[in-house]
C-alpha cells in the first residue's frame, strides 16, 4: 500500500490547520509526524484515515496492483490507535476481539484467547470495557493495531495513559508486529518513534 499527499489542507472556521502539504508514504515505511502541542499531527492523522475529509488538495491509496481505491474503501486497509478513538464501553473484553475480528482479521489466525495473551489482560476476558482503566484500554487499542491483518497501521500518541510496564510491551512490540506494514505515528516522545525512519515535520505545513 502506497499512500499519496498532494497539497491537502483543513481548514476550520478561519483557521487553517494544515495547509499544503505534499508528500508520499512508501509501502512498508515507517514514519513519524513530530511538531509542537497543536501543530495539527493529529488533525493530520485523521486527513490520512479518511476520519476527516481534507479542505483542499488530494490523497491517493495505492494497492499492490497499482490500482487506486476508493475513499469510501480505506478503512478496509488501515487500523488506527489513538486516544480520541473509544472502544465499545458496553462489550466485554472478549466480545470487543471478536467483534473487531469480524471486519478486521488477526495475524496468522490467532485467536481471541491468544489476542488476551498477548496483551497481558486474559484475566480480563469477560470484564466489561467501562470498567477498564485508560492503561488497559490503551493496551486493547495498541493490541488491535498490532495485530489486526492491513497495511497500513496509525499510532497516534501511543504510549499515552501507559504506565512504565505498558510502555515497555509498547517498545517490546511495536518493531516486531509491524515490519511489513506502512506505519504512521503521531508523537512528541522520541521513545515512542525510535524505530521510524522518517521524519516529518508537521510545522512545515503552515
Amino acid at each position: 500500500m502506497r499512500i499519496t499527499v498532494d497539497k491537502i489542507g483543513k481548514k476550520f472556521i478561519k483557521e487553517w490547520i494544515v495547509r499544503n502539504a505534499s508528500f508520499e508514504l512508501a509501502a512498508g515505511g515507517k514514519y513519524v509526524f513530530v511538531g509542537p502541542n497543536g501543530s495539527g499531527k493529529s488533525t493530520l492523522l485523521q486527513l490520512l484515515t479518511g476520519i476527516i475529509p481534507v479542505s483542499e488538495g488530494t490523497i491517493r491509496y495505492t494497492g499492490t496492483d497499482e490500482k487506486d481505491i476508493e475513499t469510501d474503501h480505506w478503512y478496509k486497509h488501515l487500523v488506527i490507535a489513538a486516544p480520541y478513538l473509544e472502544l465499545i464501553e458496553e462489550f466485554t473484553l472478549r466480545e470487543q476481539i471478536e467483534f473487531h475480528s469480524k471486519f478486521k482479521p488477526f495475524k496468522k489466525g490467532m485467536s481471541a484467547s491468544d489476542f488476551e495473551d498477548f496483551i497481558q489482560l486474559s484475566h480480563a476476558s469477560g470484564k466489561t470495557i467501562r470498567h477498564f482503566s485508560s492503561g488497559m484500554k490503551q493496551r486493547v487499542k495498541l493490541g488491535l493495531a498490532f495485530l489486526s491483518d492491513v497495511p497500513v497501521v496509525f499510532l497516534d500518541e501511543p504510549t499515552t495513559n501507559l504506565d512504565v510496564q505498558g510502555i515497555k510491551w509498547y517498545l517490546d512490540h511495536v518493531i516486531d508486529h509491524t515490519q511489513d506494514q506502512l506505519v504512521l505515528l503521531g508523537s512528541n516522545v522520541e521513545q515512542e518513534y525510535g524505530f521510524c525512519e522518517n521524519i516529518i515535520s508537521v510545522s512545515a505545513f503552515k
